[in-house]
């Protein structure tokens, strides 16, 4: 996440109007690298509400629902929005301490469905323990409290690092986690039902293959404004055959597929299948839909596109 005063988005209020003028445009225009069929804008979110939204997951109980969090100095809530961007329900979070909520991952396990919160967020590399929690995905879309089925506090195994991507693979009993400014990016695991509540560490598991790098500036030289950050990672998701980890920077889209039985350390360490995203204000929302046919993606500021992205490489 970068926030709100950060010299590099201050602007990114005025340019919002002007990007949604040219959304229609911006879903149509050839990129270089795009290898994906063209995103198609499903809605718009427009609740001031929903101004930092910073993950989301489509709900595997409701047709047409997609969940979306914000991060850090809101309430711990989560949001039911259907798919043309209206909010229908906010649930809060109860017995948790929010510190920088930045992703959530829908699965199913033994027969329920749950969505896991990723408390993992540290801009000033500073956290020493981190949380995930885990809640039941609610039956009814109504306001409600609700409160996590169960939590894991860990720390990572060589220092503190900023992690804003975090996906669940349930068959392998396995939590996903991808930092964010490391380059190249890292993959960790977790086991998603840890026998104890012991404080845990976090397993390295790979380095993250493909990432393009961050645009040129000038002339070719070093990247600056925005484009410095193109390469960070802000978002994960575990498509739901389990079979490709989706994979969101500031920029891109990389779809990094792994083999039955294989695991996703030789996965990420293959070439990912990268096409560049559509127009986001900031890009840091992302996750399969129930069918895992495509893929959802929003950003942070209000107003912002919630886009729909076709998961099947183009012939």
């Amino acid at each position: 996440m970068l926030r709100s005063n950060h010299p590099v988005i201050r602007s990114a209020g005025r340019a919002m109007a002007t990007g949604l003028l040219i959304l229609a445009a911006a879903c149509t225009q050839p990129v270089e690298e795009e290898r994906l069929p063209e995103p198609r804008l499903e809605g718009v979110l427009l609740d001031m509400q929903l101004s930092e939204v910073s993950g989301l997951a489509a709900s595997r109980q409701h047709e047409g629902i997609v969940w979306l969090h914000d991060d850090g100095d809101n309430p711990a809530r989560l949001f039911a929005v259907n798919t043309s961007g209206r909010r229908v329900a906010t649930f809060g979070i109860d017995g948790v301490t929010k510190t920088d909520w930045e992703d959530i991952a829908a699965f199913e396990l033994e027969g329920r469905h749950y969505l896991l919160l990723a408390d993992t967020g540290d801009n000033g590399g500073l956290r020493r323990t981190l949380q995930l929690h885990v809640i039941e995905e609610p039956g009814s879309l109504t306001n409600a409290r609700l409160t996590p089925a169960w939590s894991l506090a860990f720390r990572w195994p060589d220092g503190a690092r900023d992690c804003e991507a975090v996906a669940v693979d349930a068959e392998r009993g396995e939590i996903l986690l991808v930092s964010k400014k490391r380059e190249p990016p890292e993959l960790f695991t977790l086991p998603l039902r840890p026998g104890s509540q012991r404080l845990l560490t976090a397993r390295p598991a790979g380095l993250l293959a493909g990432v393009p790098n961050p645009t040129p500036g000038p002339d070719g030289g070093q990247p600056s404004g925005r484009s410095r950050y193109d390469a960070q990672v802000t978002a994960a998701s575990v498509s739901p055959d389990r079979l490709t980890l989706a994979v969101m920077t500031y920029r891109h889209l990389l779809l990094y597929s792994r083999e039955p039985g294989a695991n996703w350390t030789s996965a990420v360490e293959s070439q990912p299948a990268t096409s560049e995203l559509p127009w986001l204000p900031q890009a840091e929302a992302l996750g399969w839909s129930a069918d895992g046919s495509a893929l959802y993606a929003t950003g942070e500021f209000i107003p912002a596109p919630l886009y729909r992205i076709p998961a099947q490489p183009a012939d």
